[in-house]
């Protein structure tokens, strides 16, 4: 049994009286939906022995979980879940700011897609992360937890196994992944801080844009506002949800779009895509029981309008 492929729990005193479903459901974090998985394909061991669920713990026991399917030890290392990618034409090399065994937090270059959702997409960051794991002889089924927009730079979590995407999914449902960002905006704002609560939904006229509408879903922007020039403002911006394009449409409906948006009415000048940035990911990591803050670095081209304005 490979230490990589499963995860352990030894049995403490306070645990007494649990039975085998109650600490894999809590002590190790699984969902019910991956619970119904692990027990159909024996993924779920007492003592390295398939265990009868409901049968109680003793301290010393040994409780392991597989968290890597067998249908992702089957597949060549480095593949994603379906569908499979297509081949990479060139690999864009990406930063890693943080790894575990089960997450990592990458640097997404803009202009590059997360995914591709179109054959002719070789260049994403997926094909980087599966490049990246290929040349380690590493195994991985490598699930997004989150979007970023191709022109957004910045940190992205990303999971290394359907155990890890559960785990992810769950903190991301329960909202306590908090992501921050770096974002210039036309024009000055009237306040300080602020809040935009605001429903976005689909463009009807332009099928990759979406708008504020009151039939839309619920949408909340928060930020804060660090610099201010005659013509620009930087923003520290973080979000309560998160809806597509929605720093870009609601700074818009304010009428101040961001610096190089214009999709939404942004002027291009020193930048040649919105002026977005990932800063920095916060989350409580449930399998090491603490809080994990992750930072970007401002890429070059942001670095140079902030400085061109603001310095």
């Amino acid at each position: 049994m490979s230490r990589k492929d499963w995860m352990e729990y030894i049995v403490k005193e306070a645990d007494s009286g649990m039975n085998v479903e109650q600490i894999v459901r809590q002590k190790l974090s699984v969902s019910g939906r991956m619970m119904q998985r692990l027990t159909r394909s024996k993924g779920i061991l007492l003592n390295r022995k398939q265990p009868f669920l409901q049968r109680q713990v003793k301290v010393g026991d040994v409780v392991a979980v597989r968290v890597v399917d067998r249908q992702e030890q089957a597949e060549q290392p480095s593949q994603l879940s379906a569908p499979p990618l297509p081949p990479a034409s060139h690999v864009v090399p990406v930063e890693i700011l943080y790894e575990d065994d089960h997450l990592l937090i990458a640097n997404k270059p803009a202009g590059l897609l997360v995914h591709p959702t179109k054959p002719e997409h070789t260049e994403t960051l997926l094909h980087s992360l599966a490049e990246r794991f290929a040349k380690n002889g590493e195994s991985a089924s490598i699930h997004p937890v989150h979007r970023l927009d191709k022109d957004t730079s910045g940190a992205i979590l990303v999971a290394k196994s359907s155990y890890g995407h559960q785990l992810a999914d769950r903190v991301l449902r329960e909202g306590g992944l908090h992501r921050e960002y770096l974002a210039v905006v036309s024009g000055q704002l009237p306040q300080k801080t602020g809040t935009i609560d605001a429903p976005i939904g689909r463009d009807p006229r332009h099928p990759s844009k979406r708008r504020v509408t009151n039939d839309g879903d619920h949408a909340v922007t928060h930020y804060e506002v660090k610099q201010a020039s005659e013509g620009m403002t930087l923003v520290r911006v973080w979000l309560e949800t998160g809806r597509t394009h929605q720093i870009r449409v609601h700074f818009a409906h304010l009428g101040h779009p961001l610096a190089g948006d214009t999709m939404y009415g942004g002027a291009r000048g020193l930048l040649r895509r919105q002026a977005l940035h990932a800063a920095s990911l916060r989350f409580f990591h449930p399998l090491l029981e603490k809080e994990l803050v992750v930072e970007a670095p401002v890429p070059a081209d942001m670095k140079r309008l902030i400085q061109a304005e603001f310095v």
